[in-house]
């Protein structure tokens, strides 16, 4: 099966991507086929609370596979208006569809510069086909 990375996101070098819903100016953070793919089954996910605030680059959660454990590294600063909290019961539903219903947070941004230096879908796609 090939992995979709969808036009209409950016990418991290860290896997996580950012989709800009810019009528309302919030940012959905996720993370990538390609990394979901490489954990295998997901078994646990920490994600932080609403109102609490991330800062780009930076760990906002943790997400734990039967292989691996991985920090989850966050593409903009802002606060965190939701979080998917069926996933957190549920993490293994982020395999299902990781830029659909398998998003992480929803943020709004301090500043959408942040997002300049994120990787296009063709980018990050040459990058991990590289691995």
């Amino acid at each position: 099966m090939a992995l979709e990375y969808p036009d209409n996101l950016q990418y991290l070098d860290t896997h996580e991507y950012a989709r800009l819903d810019e009528d309302e100016e919030i940012v959905t953070v996720g993370l990538s086929a390609f990394a979901i793919d490489q954990l295998g089954d997901i078994v646990f996910l920490e994600l932080p609370e609403v109102g609490d605030t991330v800062e780009k680059g930076e760990k906002f959660g943790t997400i734990e596979s039967v292989k691996a454990v991985e920090d989850l590294k966050s593409p903009i600063s802002g606060e965190v208006l939701s979080r998917n909290d069926i996933l957190l019961g549920e993490p293994e539903q982020i395999a299902d569809d990781p830029y659909g219903d398998g998003w992480l947070l929803k943020i709004k941004p301090d500043d959408l510069e942040d997002l300049d230096d994120a990787m296009s879908a063709e980018d990050y796609r040459d990058q991990v086909e590289g691995m």
